[in-house]
């Protein structure tokens, strides 16, 4: 069964990049440098941000559903994040070598399973997640801050 992990797409961040302080705060958003390496994951690049590079930090609303299983958090985006990234089969670097909580859940938005991959184990959970066929999709968030990941679907003719 193969997946794909998509990036969001940069076009709806791309203008606050010109936004002077006072009108990220109104729409809950902040400018940052990014510090230490691995610090900084990329929600549209799926990339750690280099050390340096300019990012917003900002509420996104990553599972916008009518179910109680809507959900909003933090994110960061790069500026230099031109496209989305995407993943066909295999793991972006913000998903490798860190605690992630995957949300399996079905074409309603309804949460049917969620899994913690704990020792690098992203891959061997989101097969045994999709073997579930009510199971259209899944979130990916930080385990111990929370903020959305990535998003991963069903790809190819299993889809």
């Amino acid at each position: 069964m193969a997946y794909i992990v998509r990036g969001l797409d940069p076009k709806q961040f791309s203008n606050l990049f010109a936004f002077d302080n006072a009108q990220l705060e109104a729409r809950y958003a902040t400018r940052v440098v990014a510090g230490p390496a691995g610090r900084y994951p990329c929600r549209v690049s799926l990339l750690n941000a280099d050390p340096g590079d300019e990012l917003l930090l900002m509420n996104h609303n990553s599972h916008d559903v009518r179910t109680p299983y809507r959900n909003n958090y933090a994110i960061y985006v790069r500026k230099d994040a031109k496209e989305a990234a995407s993943y066909v089969d295999e793991l972006p670097p913000v998903l490798r070598s860190c605690q992630i909580a995957l949300r399996g859940y079905n074409a309603d938005g309804n949460l049917i399973d969620g899994v913690l991959a704990l020792d690098d184990n992203v891959d061997e959970i989101v097969r045994t997640l999709f073997a579930d066929d009510s199971i259209s999709y899944i979130h990916a968030h930080n385990a111990a801050y929370g903020c959305f990941a990535a998003l991963v679907e069903r790809y190819g003719d299993e889809a």
